[in-house]
């Protein structure tokens, strides 16, 4: 059975067409994850989505840090 983590990483891929798309799974995706799962995510998502969506990785997880 695949983990939250990697089934929020296969809808990202699945999304990265679109950059609303993507937000909103991002968005969701912080709420639902544990904090260590969010590290995880965060390390993957610069990885594959830095060359098109670096300043929404920005936004996202520096403002889900304030909230942690």
């Amino acid at each position: 059975m695949a983990t939250m983590l990697e089934f929020i990483k296969t809808v990202l891929v699945k999304v990265s067409f679109d950059r609303k798309l993507f937000e909103k799974e991002l968005r969701k995706a912080l709420k639902v994850l544990l904090p260590d799962d969010v590290k995880r995510l965060k390390a993957w998502c610069y990885e594959h989505f830095s060359d098109k969506y670096h300043n929404v990785l920005n936004q996202y997880f520096s403002r889900h840090q304030l909230v942690l």
